[in-house]
């Protein structure tokens, strides 16, 4: 199944609202949970919807379960276009606008679990390779506040000289959980997505010397997208081609197999005395060459980056200035 969160103007404004997309379209799933539960007889059809499919991502990932059942049920429905009420069930995807899948993370931590950006990242500091790395998972927290979606343009911050994109898979919990042991771990993942942590690699070399951060270098800006995809789709989240390319041209070509560190080691790290929340959004870290750093080539004013991930999509962002 392919989430999303998806922007439509209405008669109160533009209302953001939990999506499908599929074949017919975008399918709005807390209207299509209203719909089918009319059509069974429920009473308090709307009502109900908003507890069994929420219409907004955070809700529907806190009751994870559920919400996937009920909307599974939805879709194997020959849905109308509009409700009882007149509402809209199924839009054409160029009626409504993509949002980031999950607009509102309730944290984002993102690892460094591919050793070839690592061990580049060392290698132009003029530094060996830490021994560390390779005992624990290591991460940081970015500024979930920040988050952009597809198609949205990201302003070139006043603080930097050196903008830098980061092709990265990212995962959702979607099952809260504490000391989750790494074999139970895939239970609590929601779905992937692509993600494109932005980065001032001028200030956050100045942070990494003092040995403190990523900080201001990374929570200015994240993107997330196109769509949420859930597990049942993606099979192997560890055999996916990732690639960048920038104003068309390639520059990044990796794949996840690279994963030094799998995402249900971090988990089992992250959750040591500590709890996980649906809305969570754990990054892999940068894929080998999935960044200017490693390449050398920096992003301009202008640029319009397109990171592909197999099975998920493209995340198409511009800079500007």
């Amino acid at each position: 199944m392919k989430l999303c969160t998806f922007e439509v103007e209405t008669s109160i404004g533009r209302l953001r609202r939990t999506g499908v997309v599929d074949a017919r379209g975008i399918v709005d799933v807390n209207f299509a949970c209203a719909w089918r539960l009319s059509e069974e007889g429920e009473p308090r059809p709307y009502r109900l919807a908003e507890v069994l499919a929420p219409d907004n991502m955070r809700e529907f990932l806190e009751g994870w379960t559920t919400s996937l059942e009920q909307t599974r049920r939805s879709l194997a429905c020959p849905l109308p276009q509009t409700g009882s009420r007149g509402e809209r069930i199924l839009y054409d995807p160029r009626e409504v606008r993509l949002c980031a899948p999950v607009p509102h993370p309730a944290s984002l931590r993102d690892f460094v679990a591919v050793e070839q950006h690592v061990k580049a990242g060392f290698a132009r500091r003029g530094e060996p390779m830490p021994p560390e790395w390779y005992e624990i998972p290591v991460y940081y927290k970015s500024g979930h506040q920040n988050i952009l979606g597809p198609g949205e343009d990201v302003r070139w911050p006043s603080f930097t000289e050196r903008f830098d994109y980061e092709l990265e898979l990212a995962a959702v919990i979607g099952v809260a959980g504490r000391d989750v042991p790494a074999e139970a771990a895939r239970a609590h993942i929601a779905g992937f997505l692509v993600m494109n942590d932005f980065s001032a690699r001028d200030i956050q070399k100045k942070e990494m010397k003092v040995r403190l951060g990523p900080a201001k270098g990374k929570d200015w800006a994240t993107a997330l997208g196109p769509v949420l995809v859930t597990l049942d789709e993606i099979a192997d989240p560890y055999n996916l081609r990732m690639t960048a390319t920038i104003n068309g041209e390639l520059w990044s070509d990796g794949n996840s197999r690279d994963m030094y560190w799998k995402f249900e080691q971090m988990i089992e790290f992250l959750t040591r005395d500590d709890r996980i929340l649906p809305g969570d959004v754990i990054g892999s870290g940068t894929v080998g060459t999935g960044c200017g750093l490693e390449l050398d080539r920096w992003v301009k004013p202008g640029d319009v980056m397109e990171l592909e991930i197999e099975k998920i999509g493209v995340l198409r962002n511009r800079v500007i200035r």
